[in-house]
């Protein structure tokens, strides 16, 4: 049975407003707090996560009737009710590197409601809203939602799915440039996976870089991070690989980037791109997959690509057949969609 328009907009703003407070729960931990201590009372979660009694005994009655966090016996009194994270759910909300991590979600929806007037400014104008704008929330759900995928399938799946690929970045000394590398999990990811090779990974953003280096530290990985622009790739020297991993969308000069990858590859070196697994044209209504991509570009990617000029405005929703068109303007022989289960994702191998 469909839902009307009315009834779809108040599941809608409660799912929001859900978000808002799992951003809470994950920015004030807690959510760690529960899976670390088990069942808490208020009081007792408001003293292990260092927050107000009374705001924990509201949060946590918000949370266990959206159903996300579990109560022992309704009956007791507000603060004697003891509540807890579920086993099922604490992948989701707490373990940073578990495939059903999506937590961040609600980082990026409370980065992209900072910048709303500025986004509603630029629709009227024609201008953009520079990345940098979106803040530290933005950044960190960005960087947290893809960590999954970049620190498990990247090296588990993807890659491997490339013919000869793993082999030849196995071998000592094989180079690796990350473009748009963010956070800079996927680099550490290939550092780990290719202990002998040397790990390179850019990006514009000079605040997400200086993150990234401090998790590559604390993970102890011996990778390079700097501020600069993929049409400059050549400066860092020549490549066996080069990666970028769901940023092909945001750059406003994407031909320009994938000219500036293909001149820093080695001979015989490979670009993979990997970006949004959309449908292959535009229909309408659209599946949910569609609906989640059109919501970030018309709130965040497209008015991030359009603080640059020129700009190709090119979207969250990048298309099968123009990654294709890209990849033939910037000179590349073939430009393939490799058969591979990457989720969200598809991955493309560019050569020649």
């Amino acid at each position: 049975m469909s839902t009307s328009l009315d009834d779809r907009l108040i599941e809608a703003t409660t799912a929001t407003l859900e978000l808002y407070a799992i951003h809470l729960g994950s920015r004030l931990g807690l959510y760690r707090a529960l899976a670390e201590h088990g069942r808490l009372t208020a009081p007792e979660l408001a003293a292990a996560a260092g927050i107000d009694r009374r705001y924990a005994t509201e949060w946590l009655e918000q949370q266990a009737v959206a159903g996300l966090i579990a109560v022992d016996d309704v009956t007791r009194p507000a603060e004697a009710r003891r509540y807890r994270l579920p086993a099922d759910h604490a992948g989701v909300l707490v373990d940073p590197d578990d495939p059903a991590h999506v937590a961040p979600f609600a980082d990026m929806v409370v980065g992209v409601a900072t910048v709303l007037d500025e986004v509603a400014r630029a629709y009227r104008d024609g201008s953009g809203v520079p990345y940098a704008h979106y803040g530290a929330h933005f950044r960190r759900g960005q960087g947290g939602i893809n960590r999954p995928a970049f620190t498990g399938d990247l090296t588990a799946s993807w890659l491997p799915a490339v013919p000869g690929l793993v082999e030849r970045l196995a071998r000592p000394g094989a180079r690796i440039a990350d473009v748009g590398c963010g956070h800079g999990w996927s680099t550490i990811a290939l550092a780990r996976a290719f202990p002998q090779a040397v790990l390179v990974g850019i990006d514009e953003d000079a605040a997400s870089i200086e993150e990234a280096r401090a998790h590559a530290a604390a993970a102890g990985v011996a990778v390079r991070f700097e501020v600069a622009d993929a049409a400059e790739l050549k400066a860092e020297g020549s490549f066996d690989a080069v990666v970028l991993l769901e940023c092909l969308h945001d750059m406003a000069r994407p031909v320009d980037a994938l000219i500036g990858c293909r001149a820093a590859l080695a001979d015989g070196g490979a670009v993979v791109v990997v970006d949004e697994r959309v449908a292959e044209r535009f229909t309408a209504p659209g599946d949910v997959t569609e609906r989640l991509m059109y919501g970030w570009s018309v709130t965040h990617c497209l008015p991030a690509a359009l603080a640059s000029r020129p700009s190709a405005g090119l979207g969250t929703v990048l298309r099968a057949g123009t990654v294709h068109e890209l990849a033939g303007a910037a000179g590349f022989g073939s430009c393939e969609t490799v058969e591979v289960d990457a989720g969200f994702f598809r991955v493309y191998h560019l050569a020649g």
